[in-house]
Protein backbone atom coordinates (compact mmCIF):
# COMPACT_ATOMS: atom_id res chain seq x y z
CA UNK A 1 0.00 0.00 0.00
CA UNK A 2 3.26 2.61 -0.01
CA UNK A 3 2.56 3.56 -3.82
CA UNK A 4 -1.12 4.25 -3.05
CA UNK A 5 -2.71 7.77 -3.06
CA UNK A 6 -2.33 8.93 0.48
CA UNK A 7 -5.89 10.07 0.40
CA UNK A 8 -7.03 5.98 -0.81
CA UNK A 9 -5.25 4.39 1.86
CA UNK A 10 -7.90 4.53 4.63
CA UNK A 11 -10.41 3.52 2.12
CA UNK A 12 -8.32 1.21 1.01
CA UNK A 13 -7.80 -0.33 4.85
CA UNK A 14 -11.15 -0.10 5.58
CA UNK A 15 -12.58 -2.14 3.03
CA UNK A 16 -9.73 -5.01 3.47
CA UNK A 17 -10.53 -5.19 6.63
CA UNK A 18 -14.57 -5.42 5.45
CA UNK A 19 -13.98 -7.99 3.32
CA UNK A 20 -11.03 -9.86 6.32
CA UNK A 21 -14.72 -9.45 8.67
CA UNK A 22 -16.62 -11.34 6.26
CA UNK A 23 -13.61 -14.20 5.70
CA UNK A 24 -13.69 -13.71 1.97
CA UNK A 25 -10.22 -12.74 2.05
CA UNK A 26 -7.91 -14.20 4.57
CA UNK A 27 -4.29 -13.33 5.73
CA UNK A 28 -1.42 -15.17 4.14
CA UNK A 29 1.61 -15.22 6.08
CA UNK A 30 4.18 -16.17 2.88
CA UNK A 31 2.23 -15.30 -0.35
CA UNK A 32 3.28 -17.42 -3.31
CA UNK A 33 1.79 -14.64 -5.49
CA UNK A 34 0.41 -11.31 -5.33
CA UNK A 35 -2.63 -9.29 -7.06
CA UNK A 36 -2.29 -6.06 -6.88
CA UNK A 37 -4.81 -3.44 -5.91
CA UNK A 38 -5.81 -0.48 -7.53
CA UNK A 39 -7.95 2.25 -6.49
CA UNK A 40 -10.47 3.53 -9.28
CA UNK A 41 -12.78 6.53 -8.68
CA UNK A 42 -16.04 6.27 -9.63
CA UNK A 43 -18.95 8.32 -11.58
CA UNK A 44 -20.94 8.80 -7.74
CA UNK A 45 -17.22 10.49 -6.79
CA UNK A 46 -16.54 7.19 -4.40
CA UNK A 47 -13.68 4.78 -5.03
CA UNK A 48 -14.07 1.38 -6.31
CA UNK A 49 -11.43 -1.33 -5.26
CA UNK A 50 -10.26 -3.79 -8.13
CA UNK A 51 -7.67 -6.27 -8.58
CA UNK A 52 -5.45 -6.57 -11.07
CA UNK A 53 -5.24 -10.65 -11.73
CA UNK A 54 -3.29 -10.49 -14.78
CA UNK A 55 -0.37 -12.11 -13.37
CA UNK A 56 -3.05 -15.07 -11.76
CA UNK A 57 -4.27 -15.25 -15.04
CA UNK A 58 -0.95 -15.89 -17.37
CA UNK A 59 -0.10 -19.04 -14.00
CA UNK A 60 -3.96 -20.41 -14.52
CA UNK A 61 -4.58 -23.76 -16.02
CA UNK A 62 -7.54 -22.47 -19.12
CA UNK A 63 -10.17 -24.76 -19.47
CA UNK A 64 -10.51 -25.77 -22.85
CA UNK A 65 -13.87 -25.40 -23.24
CA UNK A 66 -15.67 -21.98 -23.72
CA UNK A 67 -18.40 -20.18 -21.74
CA UNK A 68 -21.63 -20.71 -22.94
CA UNK A 69 -23.83 -18.19 -25.17
CA UNK A 70 -25.79 -15.60 -23.01
CA UNK A 71 -28.53 -16.83 -25.53
CA UNK A 72 -27.99 -20.03 -24.53
CA UNK A 73 -27.91 -19.46 -20.82
CA UNK A 74 -31.46 -17.21 -21.34
CA UNK A 75 -33.29 -19.86 -23.18
CA UNK A 76 -32.10 -22.11 -20.36
CA UNK A 77 -33.07 -20.05 -17.32
CA UNK A 78 -36.30 -19.31 -19.33
CA UNK A 79 -38.41 -22.12 -18.35
CA UNK A 80 -37.66 -21.69 -14.43
CA UNK A 81 -39.83 -19.70 -11.68
CA UNK A 82 -36.29 -18.61 -10.54
CA UNK A 83 -32.65 -17.60 -11.38
CA UNK A 84 -30.11 -17.68 -8.18
CA UNK A 85 -26.72 -16.76 -8.34
CA UNK A 86 -23.59 -16.33 -5.75
CA UNK A 87 -22.43 -12.54 -5.27
CA UNK A 88 -18.85 -13.60 -3.09
CA UNK A 89 -19.69 -10.89 -0.60
CA UNK A 90 -23.00 -10.51 -0.23
CA UNK A 91 -24.36 -13.88 -1.02
CA UNK A 92 -27.96 -15.47 -2.99
CA UNK A 93 -29.85 -13.57 -4.36
CA UNK A 94 -33.11 -14.58 -6.24
CA UNK A 95 -34.54 -12.88 -9.57
CA UNK A 96 -38.22 -13.96 -10.19
CA UNK A 97 -38.54 -14.11 -13.82
CA UNK A 98 -41.76 -13.45 -15.75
Amino acid sequence: MNSQHPNHVTIVKHDINNLLIACFIEHVEEPIWLSPIIVVPKKNGKLKICVDFRKLNATTKKYPYSLPFIDDVINTIARREVYTFLNGFYGYYHIFIA
